[in-house]
């Protein structure tokens, strides 16, 4: 590891991309103290923590990659069990597995054994059990792997629903749609090293890219392009394919004035089509990979 810093503030959903061998795991690791770092400090909930902590490491609820439940044991009974290993008492234990069940969408199915489920339920049964004790962080290690499409969105709404509530959570996927639609911040990791971090717009600015909307039509096309080439906020206007492409940043804010202009120089617009740089191309950008590499 070459040096991994970041910070995640409560109510704030982190998401951690990195190709394979990037370093995510042995982060995760060591933030759920289950390793311990060669060199600075890991501080969970304002206690630091190691591998020996046992204040620091309650504050955190770990969800990881591989299933960890019993399939035998019903969705009830698997909460039961892990409640108890938490040390909640008879009375939390009864109450806190039906508002986990509830918050995991399983309590119908409550009394079902898990190898009953398909794989997305047990999915969200894992995220159950990180929920039970109340966690101030969550960590989440590529939890919708594997699942179909309306468990995933289950899964989806539910660290959404978390997040509102106040709770921390470090998500990492290989889905980069995932991390567009859950995460406040992003860092993306490669070789042990924290190449990036910051939201979206942050991170798509910190590589140059714009925007592109392209204005199809007829008319004056190259009156329209240098007329929208002096508009403030863009960056490059030109005649392309049957209309003018314009380079801006902040497209969907711009659109209307935009549009205005383009009618005022004598454009008559057919269709428009705006073109968003998205993460994908933010994480070739610093790491020269695809994000399952």
């Amino acid at each position: 590891m070459r040096g991994i810093s970041f910070r995640i503030a409560q109510g704030e959903t982190y998401g951690l991309l990195g190709p394979n061998g990037a370093g995510k795991t042995t982060t995760i690791a060591m933030v759920c103290g289950l390793l311990e770092p060669d060199e600075g400090e890991v501080v969970v909930a304002g206690r630091p923590l190691t591998t020996r902590s046992v204040a620091a490491r309650a504050a955190i609820g770990y969800v990881p990659q591989e299933l960890a439940i019993y399939p035998d044991l019903t969705a009830r009974e698997n909460l039961g069990f892990f409640a108890h290993l938490y040390g909640l008492s008879r009375a939390e234990t009864k109450a806190r597995v039906e508002e986990v069940l509830h918050v995991i969408g399983l309590a119908e199915r409550a009394g079902d054994q898990a190898k009953t489920y398909s794989g997305g339920m047990q999915r969200r049964l894992n995220i159950g059990i990180g929920l039970l004790h109340r966690p101030q962080l969550l960590v989440l290690d590529e939890p919708t792997v594997g699942v179909d499409p309306q468990s995933r969105n289950a899964i989806l709404e539910s660290v959404e629903r978390l997040a509102g509530e106040g709770m921390a959570v470090l998500y990492t996927t290989h889905y980069m749609e995932e991390a567009e639609r859950l995460c406040d911040r992003i860092g993306i990791v490669d070789l042990g090293e924290l190449k990036a971090e910051g939201t979206r717009a942050q991170l798509v600015a910190l590589v140059g890219e714009h925007d592109r909307i392209l204005l199809e039509g007829g008319g004056d096309l190259e009156a329209a392009a240098t007329a929208l080439a002096r508009v403030a906020t863009v960056q490059a206007a030109s005649v392309h394919d049957g209309g003018v492409e314009l380079l801006v940043d902040r497209a969907r804010n711009l659109l209307p004035e935009l549009l205005a202009e383009a009618a005022r120089a004598g454009l008559v617009v057919s269709a428009v089509e705006v073109d968003e740089p998205n993460l994908e191309a933010v994480f070739l950008h610093l790491t020269g990979k695809a994000l399952r590499d």
